[in-house]
């Protein structure tokens, strides 16, 4: 049966769609297009508005056509889309709840007709009484997570259908258990809900296969105190099965803990470094310490300033005298942005206004770097979640991806509110050249 794209129903950008209210168990089907849907599945109009009673539909008030969105309950998902068009060639992006990368420019010839999967994690801030860990919920940061980054805790799985001509047939949505790598860890690492603001958290699925989730805890302007005082962990705890994996990464708003006389990195730093450790080794978890990026700042003569020794080197202490994995994030930033150069890593930097660049926050091209970083050290690592790396990964941060040649496409909207904490950042205009930057 001939299925359609809905470009001519939403322009530019087709959306796709998946599953209403599922049985844990049952696979939901949905098909795009005029003609009708094949047997098992359901056929969704590009009108289709999602609708609490219908559990499922096109989100309103986003761009057109834009984010198609689910009710389902939390746990993992295998998201299976088929791609193509039947006249014409296309290209299509696929990201899943904030703007996670899933599926990176998949081209089809006319006629052509291909299948790609990838796994999404869908949570609710609610935490049960498990794994000996007390019953409540997450203490989201308001407005923050209750209204921009909404998504990325409601009971529904949101997935964005983007690129040159998105062309999505059939969409597919079963309930899988499979390992899960679980991030905690700052605006770096955090899902961050608009342009031009992107991180590693949100590459990170782009580079594993189908068979492993990511399921980011991260937040905006926290610190591994935040993570115990919130309860990020303890929603962790209570999801994580033993074997799962959870990358760390805090580093860049602890350091406001020394300027309030709460602690340092040597001491409280660490103390709480060691309970996350703990934690999660009690539940039969591989906890990894990351040491955080640096930040973009060059002096005269062009060489990196260090604004995060002190924490990358109690980040090192705590791997070796806990004996759990480490990944030098820190160190490999620098090399990366010794490479790309002072005027050339502007093009890695998040860019608020037109005159002013982020030196700590990363947008689209900065994020997939330091994702391939991470998922570099992952492998230096030895990590058994390694073994989930896409086959034709390859990465050496002293030659970075060009950045002529990237082009994962932006997601609709414009967001510029700038993500939270790290008042060791300095903004700079992009016209300055040379100096202190």
């Amino acid at each position: 049966m001939k299925l359609t794209i809905l470009g001519a129903a939403i322009g530019a950008l087709l959306l796709a769609g998946c599953a209403s209210h599922p049985q844990a168990e049952q696979a939901r089907r949905f098909a795009f297009g005029s003609a009708a849907a094949p047997a098992g599945y359901t056929q969704v109009a590009a009108s289709t508005t999602y609708d609490a009673s219908r559990g499922y539909g096109f989100e309103p008030g986003a761009a057109q056509g834009s984010y198609f969105s689910v009710d389902l309950p939390e746990g993992n998902y295998r998201v299976t889309v088929t791609l193509g068009d039947d006249t014409r060639p296309s290209t299509t992006t696929v990201k899943s709840e904030l703007r996670r990368l899933a599926l990176e420019n998949v081209q089809t010839a006319p006629g052509q007709i291909v299948e790609r999967s990838f796994i999404v994690n869908v949570r609710t801030p609610q935490i049960p009484a498990v794994n000996g860990v007390a019953a409540g919920e997450v203490k989201l940061n308001v407005p923050r997570e209750t209204v921009s980054e909404a998504w990325a805790w409601d009971k529904r799985l949101t997935l964005e259908f983007n690129g040159a001509r998105p062309a999505v047939r059939t969409v597919e949505i079963t309930p899988v258990q499979v390992p899960t790598l679980f991030l905690l860890g700052d605006s770096t690492v955090s899902d961050q809900p608009g342009e031009p603001y992107n991180s590693w958290g949100q590459m990170l699925p782009r580079f594993l296969k189908p068979s492993v989730a990511v399921a980011n805890y991260a937040q905006s302007g926290e610190t591994y105190r935040d993570s115990l005082s919130k309860r990020r962990i303890d929603k962790i705890l209570t999801q994580m099965k033993p074997g799962d994996t959870l990358l760390m990464q805090y580093g860049h708003n602890d350091q406001k803990q020394i300027a309030s006389g709460k602690g340092g990195p040597f001491t409280t730093y660490k103390a709480e470094i060691k309970t996350h450790v703990e934690m999660v080794r009690a539940r039969g978890g591989l906890p990894v310490i990351v040491s955080s990026m640096e930040r973009r700042r060059f002096d005269p003569a062009g060489r990196i300033q260090l604004t995060l020794t002190d924490y990358a080197e109690a980040a090192r202490q705590s791997a070796g005298e806990l004996g759990v994995p480490f990944i030098d994030l820190h160190a490999m930033s620098q090399t990366l942005y010794a490479a790309l150069g002072v005027e050339g890593s502007k093009a890695a930097f998040a860019l608020p206004a037109p005159d002013r660049l982020d030196n700590t926050h990363h947008n689209n091209y900065g994020s997939y770097v330091l994702a391939k970083a991470i998922v570099l050290g992952m492998r230096q690592a030895k990590l058994p979640v390694a073994q989930h790396v896409v086959d034709d990964f390859s990465f050496d941060p002293a030659r970075p991806d060009p950045v002529a040649s990237f082009a994962v496409p932006p997601s609709p909207g414009h967001k510029a509110e700038r993500p939270a904490g790290d008042e060791g950042n300095r903004d700079v205009r992009v016209s300055s050249a040379g100096g202190a930057q």
